[in-house]
């Protein structure tokens, strides 16, 4: 009586072959570890590779522990140690549910003697996988009808975080992350015993609890912040969501770490790009089921930057920071090699893919001419800070600079501090009157605004350079029903509602605004002109200032100005952003460049271009 397949042993070794139903074949197979996606799962299978009218096929083999498969009416032998080499590889883990990163360790590292093959499912971008996706019915308790980029985002992020077992939503700013998490908590419950909590900066505290309010009202919440916050664990577990700050997480870690959070939210997540931070340091000890970082620039300065909060969303997802600092340099050629992987757990579509129907946005640089009088003092900084400096303290040179362009009434306290630009003062120099040809153009363009009734949004880097504008606009005599201004020094629980009463003002107004305290997270599209009156060495900080107007909500066109002064740092300034504005949705980091940009900063002279 012939023996059936279910009855054969494992190990070909083992087969009476007088007594086998099937054809035993002597060619020995090339083993094969297949790795797919089943049912929200990665699942390994042993097998191999045959050719079929000129196409390759892989068959399994009956489990992961059987050495041999069968192909039509014959049995094929492996080698016979191939289920050992792999169950030794698996190291315990079950070959029905891997995780991501044992994924990613047999990409990386294969198994000697054994290919690793993997199904497309497996390593596909999210970009592509989450525009397949959909939600299969609206989601419950939201008071909001999701885009349907939206739409497929929720339903990725509900998937990868069963099967990846984590995610980083990095969308272009203005996309509506924040409604996204909102659904994706309306879908994925939190309880007060084991509530979500949401981490962001300061400036956003307001934002995020009227978001909650506003379409997710049977989500309860709290604000655990200020002096009079509560001091004992359980009296976060009241409701279903806490919303605090980062450096609140650092001071009240211990109460943190009390509780079993069913999610970890990390918004402006750019802020945990530092590994050795306090804040990075404190959000890892933190028990979770889930978290997802929450960020339009996961890179900013480096690679590292990425890896950090994936290392946050999917723990050892990309190894340790030693090994990763050597796998992906900061390269462009690094920086390709880690989108391979990281592009299949950061979802980053940009508003261009999207959110086509959005108002058209214009980008418009303005080149100045410095006056003969103010190209003498720029080179007499320029000769000076290069002169003092040298190539160590290139930034600071840089910034110097900056600081000329912005005024030549603004002085630095302290250059040599890390927050130096935090602590700029007037000085009136009776050289230099106020109306600089920057200021002149600004005051320009704020007049054919106020005309118009348009609502203008002004970024400044140093926070008394609005007061200088200010002052400008009022000897111009320019008229509008509406000026105020959000930086450093404002308090956080007025920030909203100077926000607020801008969008509800009727005709034309001004808000000038720090990019630092100001740039990130704020919906503020009543404005439809921005002007960048000085720009930025990091060119994230313009992004993210830039997508506070043009985003979702707009309803009108938005124009952006650029204004710099040609031949100075702040053209090369401009040069960055263009150079990651163009670069799009790629990783590669803004340091690639600092080299070349630090020098060529300190090189560029007004003098060369007006010859």
């Amino acid at each position: 009586m012939s023996t059936s397949i279910a009855e054969l042993s494992h190990d070909y070794r083992q087969f009476d072959r007088n007594d086998l139903s099937y054809t035993f074949s002597d060619r020995v197979l090339n083993p094969t570890l297949y790795i797919e996606k089943k049912n929200g799962k990665y699942v390994a299978s042993l097998g191999a590779f045959v050719s079929k009218s000129g196409h390759r096929k892989f068959i399994n083999c009956p489990t992961i522990h059987h050495n041999w498969l069968v192909d039509a009416e014959r049995i094929k032998p492996l080698p016979y140690d191939a289920p050992q080499v792999i169950c030794s590889a698996l190291q315990g883990t079950s070959a029905e549910d891997l995780r991501f990163p044992e994924v990613l360790h047999f990409i990386r590292n294969g198994i000697p003697g054994i290919e690793i093959s993997i199904a497309p499912s497996v390593i596909e971008n999210a970009n592509t996988s989450s525009s397949l996706k959909f939600l299969p019915s609206d989601v419950e308790g939201l008071n909001a009808k999701l885009y349907p980029y939206q739409d497929h985002g929720v339903a990725w992020l509900n998937e990868a975080l069963d099967t990846i077992g984590g995610a980083i939503l990095a969308d272009e700013m203005g996309l509506g992350k924040t409604l996204q998490i909102i659904a994706l908590l309306l879908i994925k419950k939190p309880t007060p015993e084991s509530p979500a909590l949401i981490v962001c900066p300061t400036s956003l505290i307001a934002n995020w609890s009227r978001e909650i309010s506003k379409f997710a009202p049977t989500l309860t919440h709290i604000v655990h912040r200020g002096c009079d916050r509560s001091g004992y664990y359980k009296n976060l577990m009241i409701s279903d969501i806490v919303i605090t700050t980062y450096d609140t997480l650092v001071n009240d870690i211990t109460l943190f770490r009390s509780i079993d959070w069913h999610f970890v939210i990390c918004d402006e997540a750019q802020a945990l790009k530092n590994p050795n931070s306090k804040r990075r340091i404190a959000l890892s000890t933190i028990t979770r089921r889930y978290l997802i970082p929450v960020t339009g620039t996961p890179v900013e300065n480096s690679l590292m930057d990425l890896c950090s909060l994936a290392d946050l969303a999917i723990p050892s997802v990309l190894g340790s920071q030693e090994t990763f600092s050597e796998n992906y340099p900061d390269t462009e050629c690094g920086a390709r090699d880690l989108s391979s992987i990281t592009d299949i757990f950061v979802l980053k579509r940009q508003v261009k893919d999207v959110a086509d129907d959005l108002p058209p946005r214009t980008d418009v640089d303005i080149p100045i001419e410095l006056d003969p009088h103010s190209i003498a003092e720029y080179e007499r900084i320029r000769a000076e800070t290069i002169n003092e400096y040298g190539s160590a303290g290139q930034l600071v040179a840089v910034g110097q600079l900056a600081l000329y362009c912005a005024h030549p009434w603004l002085r630095a306290k302290k250059f040599h501090s890390e927050d130096w630009d935090e602590q700029v003062e007037i000085q009136p120099d009776l050289r230099f009157e106020l109306m600089t040809p920057k200021m002149e153009l600004c005051i320009q363009l704020l007049k054919e605004a106020a005309r118009n009734h348009k609502k203008v949004l002004i970024f400044a880097a140093y926070n008394c350079c609005g007061d200088l504008i200010k002052r400008a606009a009022s000897e111009n005599r320019l008229s509008v029903n509406y000026w105020d201004a959000i930086n450093g020094s404002t308090p956080q629980q007025e920030r909203q509602s100077i926000i607020d009463r801008f969008t509800s003002v009727e005709g034309p107004a001004v808000l000038v605004l720090n990019p630092k305290a100001a740039g990130a997270g704020l919906n503020i599209t009543a404005a439809t002109m921005v002007i960048h009156y000085t720009q930025n060495w990091n060119p994230a900080l313009e992004m993210q200032a830039s997508a506070r107007s043009h985003r979702r909500g707009q309803t009108h066109p938005v124009t952006i100005y650029r204004l710099y002064f040609e031949g100075t740092v702040e053209a090369t300034m401009i040069e960055r952003c263009l150079w990651k504005r163009e670069l799009g949705e790629g990783a590669i980091p803004i340091s690639t460049r600092d080299k070349q940009d630090l020098g060529k900063a300190l090189m560029e002279s007004p003098i060369k271009e007006i010859k």
